[in-house]
């Protein structure tokens, strides 16, 4: 089958999975090897963050509104569909014409360089990785095809027509025993990467020390036990998780080194060893993504441990023209946050501690940003390496030319947690609960109206600062039928929730959280 006639349908078929498979080894193997020379970076990270890079806001908005915190693996899913269907293309080709779906093995070999190159992390070794994947998948595309065209000749009579049988199984246990290696080695890349797993250990044996000034105890009565509200303080495996990287960047905290540049009066390298002797300080806050959706769960409260940013800032020394800091992760994220946000007396923190244990390599190990009372796409950098600071004339942070605004206050809001939104209710008194939040302001009340009536007063627990949310609860006595109940939130200040229902774009949705419920007899 080398172009002088056409295949038959089924072979076809069986090309088209040959090119699958040879596409998936190829991958794969450049994804293990990844781990131990290029944990941070590999060929399909780099080809997702291009993506995510060149995917236009309102794209983003809506994987995030429609997948939550498990974007990033629709994105994997997207892009491994996407380079299936290459593949077996490939392989079908390769069937038709020698050389045609190496051609397109090889295309796909130079979009994973340019993708590598293009990323913050490249490494000479990690550029090494998209043509492994490309120089893998061709060997075993050939290896595969050659089989299949024998096969195919032997059953047409091409070979004497009495090799049909033993052709037809060489093939199958070939293009059976590489999907195997190819499942066996996916499982592999997804519960284990080398490099990953050695700064996982590193992470598990530090200790942390102990702050010079500890979180203020959480004042009694904060938590109001109403089953279904979100938790006080958020565990960190529940902690909603968004960010640009399509995988977890891993550094090593005893290589960790962060930066102080830009317009400064003189620069400053900060090691982990010195931040850990610094006095620490332990704040419960609470940070917001600014895709967040009214009555959306992408926040979370935390205790969090770390050096406040404002005493590194002074060691720099900031020019007196500057007025924003851009924040640099590993991964090349940048984040704009105003300088007054971080030298004012809030508790914005250098962090490395959060509930208790050494920041988890997903929210930012070993160091991230943490400023009460600003979106984390411009404050909650993770995986932090530079402080720039600069103006924001000067510099712009990565969101603001995709269309975000270059400041992110967080909104003020509120949210109905119990009962959920459609729940079936039995007549009488039904209890309501959830949080309010106005992060660096605080809550001064909490309000509830039925069917558009009169609001009425929710009690309003105590909350553990101004910066961390506040719990609620208000029973209500409904009737049966269909009502609609809405939420509303009050700050310190004086200042009500907004009701104008607007996006999350360019600086967070407004609007408040509604739902329906049906009271039955």
């Amino acid at each position: 089958m080398n172009g002088s006639h056409e295949p038959g349908g089924h072979w076809r078929l069986w090309a088209a999975v040959a090119g699958a498979v040879a596409a998936g080894t190829g991958v794969i193997a450049s994804e293990l090897v990844a781990g131990f020379i290029s944990p941070s970076l590999s060929t399909v990270t780099a080809l997702g963050g291009a993506v995510i890079d060149a995917v236009p806001p309102a794209v983003k908005d809506w994987a995030v509104g429609l997948f939550g915190t498990a974007d990033k693996l629709a994105l994997l899913a997207g892009m491994a569909l996407a380079i299936a269907v290459i593949a077996a293309a490939a392989g079908v080709l390769e069937l038709r014409r020698r050389f045609a779906g190496v051609a397109v093995f090889a295309v796909f070999g130079i979009v994973g360089l340019a993708a590598v190159l293009t990323r913050a992390q490249v490494t000479a070794t990690a550029v090494v990785l998209p043509l492994l994947a490309a120089g893998i998948g061709i060997a075993v595309l050939l290896k595969l095809v050659r089989r299949l065209a024998a096969a195919g000749a032997a059953g047409a009579g091409e070979a004497g027509g009495t090799g049909e049988a033993p052709a037809r199984r060489g093939f199958f246990q070939m293009l059976g025993g590489t999907a195997a290696g190819v499942l066996v080695g996916g499982a592999v890349v997804t519960v284990w990467r080398g490099g990953a797993a050695g700064v996982n250990e590193v992470r598990r044996a530090l200790r942390l020390p102990v702050p010079q000034s500890p979180a203020p105890p959480i004042p009694a009565g904060a938590d109001i036990g109403l089953a279904g509200v979100a938790p006080l303080v958020t565990p960190n495996p529940d902690f909603y998780r968004i960010d640009t990287a399509l995988s977890v960047p891993v550094l090593d905290s005893r290589e960790w080194r962060l930066k102080v540049t830009g317009l400064v009066e003189s620069e400053v390298e900060l090691t982990f060893e010195d931040l850990l002797a610094k006095p620490l300080i332990e704040r419960h806050v609470t940070i917001a993504c600014v895709s967040n959706e009214v009555g959306g769960d992408l926040i979370g409260n935390a205790r969090w441990l770390g050096w406040p940013v404002r005493e590194l800032l002074a060691m720099a020394g900031p020019k007196p023209e500057a007025d924003m800091v851009l924040s640099r992760s590993s991964d090349g994220f940048t984040a704009s946050t105003p300088l007054e946000v971080l030298t004012d007396r809030r508790d914005a923190l250098l962090a490395l501690g959060m509930n208790g244990e050494p920041l988890p390599l997903e929210h930012g190990f070993p160091v991230r940003i943490i400023v009460p009372g600003l979106y984390g796409y411009v404050s909650a950098t993770k995986w932090l390496t530079e402080l720039k600071v600069t103006r924001f004339a000067d510099d712009v942070a990565y969101w603001t030319p995709r269309g975000w605004s270059e400041r992110g206050p967080i909104k003020l809001s509120s949210r109905i947690d119990v009962p959920r939104n459609g729940a079936s209710l039995p007549a009488g008194n039904v209890m309501f609960g959830g949080v309010a939040w106005a992060q660096h302001t605080g809550i001064g009340k909490v309000e509830l109206r039925v069917d558009r009536g009169n609001w009425q007063p929710a009690r309003l627990a105590p909350g553990i600062s101004v910066d961390t949310w506040y719990q609620w609860e208000l029973g209500l006595d409904l009737q049966p039928g269909e009502h609609e109940v809405q939420v509303r939130a009050t700050d310190l200040k004086g200042t009500v929730q907004i009701e104008e229902r607007r996006s999350v774009a360019p600086d967070g949705a407004t609007g408040l959280h509604t739902i329906r419920v049906d009271v039955k007899t």
